[in-house]
């Protein structure tokens, strides 16, 4: 008699704007300001036209930080099969807790390193562990990169303040 002594599959790493864990979270409702397609799930936001309703990419070091993307509930795919999400419609922005976001191109975060948020660009949202003249988040990353992906955990606190 056989028995299977190796297994080939291993559970991914996560998913962008997915939580990590059970850990307590907060989920708030924003209506995306970006035009369709641009916005995507495990991007860094800041305050929108109307604060405290819209969120949008940054373009500056000067936004105010409000949360991540997540996918969770609000995922609709078109009739290709991929995800867009609409401009005006409601999605979660996670406020505080455990998520993995996007990374750009080049960071290499590890356990523990602060977490900043690219200001400006084509990989506005995107997370980094370099300060730069990037958006402080009130987090840490908990784990190193894989597959242009990390988990943050966002703390239950105001951003850290910027210098002038």
């Amino acid at each position: 008699m056989s028995a299977q002594t190796t297994y080939n599959y291993a559970t991914p790493v996560g998913i962008p704007g997915g939580i990590v864990d059970l850990a307590p979270y907060a989920i708030d409702t924003f209506i995306n300001e970006e035009t369709t397609g641009k916005m995507k799930f495990g991007l860094g936001v800041v305050q929108g036209t109307s604060a405290g309703t819209q969120v949008k990419l940054p373009t500056d070091a000067q936004g105010k930080f409000e949360g991540v993307t997540v996918n969770n509930r609000t995922t609709e795919y078109d009739l290709d099969g991929n995800i867009r999400i609409r401009e005006g419609v409601g999605m979660g922005v996670m406020r505080y807790g455990r998520i993995y976001v996007r990374l750009a191109a080049g960071a290499a975060p590890k356990y523990g390193d602060a977490a900043y948020v690219i200001a400006t660009g084509g990989e506005a949202g995107c997370f980094t562990q370099d300060k730069g003249s990037n958006i402080a988040v009130a987090g840490r990353f908990l784990s190193d990169s894989k597959n242009g992906l990390a988990a943050v955990e966002l703390f239950n606190a105001p951003a850290p303040a910027v210098d002038p």
